[in-house]
């Protein structure tokens, strides 16, 4: 399969849906405002309610000097930090639902065009695909949260292993120490992106097999994991994809840094280019997922379900659908006219 093809009709299919982009603008303002409602207005109760001077907790010299006893901080502020800290969990957990059920609509109604062309944004079908997908996104994430864990853990232990090596080596060499540990470092760097990548990888194409083939969480895994062992290519796609991904978020990073530099306009004009540059990464976001669900499904889904006979183009991606079909059965070429 062509990748320039299948990044092509991922864009074409985004941007027939391009209500989606709205949505996860409409879900950051809803989690703004689920801030406000969750942490900020507990907060401001407790400081009501437990008599706390907020001008004396902001004052520097005070603070500083409160720092040399948290037991002291702990006693004073309890009761405020006991509503802070469940105030923050409830909100996780209602920004962490809105999330999972706004992603699974949108994967969803991306799935759905993947496999038919005429199928267009619908709110309803759009609700309906985020309830069907919630709870299997809950489990998957779950699942995915941690395989992320056992990475940062083995992450942690290399890290521990090359500071040990190189304090033993440094007492008998102080320059093999310095270039071992460039090496090792150098080394920790390519597994720990290999890792992150593939874990990365397997989270996009497991969420491709939920909602493309129904299947459970942990199925889900178990498939993916064996359908990149058996399609290394499709690791290359997934780099490529959000290779471009980072470098246009890179430059609207670059792009936004000379507002900070403009005392007021500056801060007035960084509020709606921050609400664009998030529109922007939401829209590259989509076309990620949407490039992965039509790769995994020209080369695992329709495969599986028509093994023997070629079928008919899927979701307006006619190029790259069809090239996958062919490739994978080789035919023979028309007669020269």
């Amino acid at each position: 399969m062509i990748y320039s093809n299948v990044i092509k009709n991922g864009f074409r299919l985004v941007n027939k849906n391009w209500q989606l982009v709205l949505i996860q603008i409409g879900m950051i303002l809803v989690n703004c405002i689920g801030f406000f409602v969750f942490v900020g207005i507990p907060l401001a109760v407790a400081f009501v309610i437990f008599g706390l001077d907020l001008t004396e907790m902001t004052d520097l010299k005070n603070l500083l000097g409160t720092m040399k006893d948290a037991s002291e901080i702990i006693t004073k502020y309890l009761g405020l930090i006991i509503v802070l800290a469940v105030s923050f969990v409830v909100y996780l957990l209602v920004a962490a639902s809105i999330g999972l059920y706004v992603f699974g609509g949108s994967a969803g109604m991306i799935g759905r065009a993947v496999r038919d062309s005429t199928d267009r944004f619908n709110m309803n079908t759009f609700f309906s695909e985020g309830k069907r997908l919630f709870w299997p996104m809950v489990g998957f994430t779950a699942i995915i949260g941690i395989i992320f864990l056992g990475v940062a853990f083995i992450l942690g232990v290399f890290v521990g292993g090359i500071g040990v090596i190189i304090s033993i080596v440094k007492g008998y060499e102080t320059t093999l120490a310095v270039v071992l540990g460039i090496f090792l470092s150098l080394l920790l760097f390519c597994i720990g992106l290999a890792l992150i990548i593939s874990s990365i990888a397997l989270t996009l194409y497991g969420t491709a097999a939920i909602v493309l083939k129904g299947t459970g969480p942990w199925q889900a895994i178990k498939d993916t994991i064996k359908y990149l062992y058996r399609n290394p290519a499709t690791l290359w796609l997934y780099c490529l994809a959000f290779g471009g991904y980072f470098l246009v978020t890179f430059l609207l990073v670059l792009l936004g840094a000379p507002f900070s530099l403009i005392p007021l306009i500056g801060a007035i004009i960084a509020i709606p280019y921050q609400l664009f540059s998030y529109a922007i990464q939401s829209y590259l976001g989509l076309v990620i997922v949407a490039v992965i669900f039509i790769y995994y499904f020209s080369t695992e889904v329709k495969l599986s379900e028509t093994p023997d006979e070629g079928t008919a183009p899927v979701s307006g991606n006619s190029t790259p659908l069809s090239d996958t079909s062919q490739s994978q059965a080789s035919e023979p070429a028309p007669p020269l006219r």
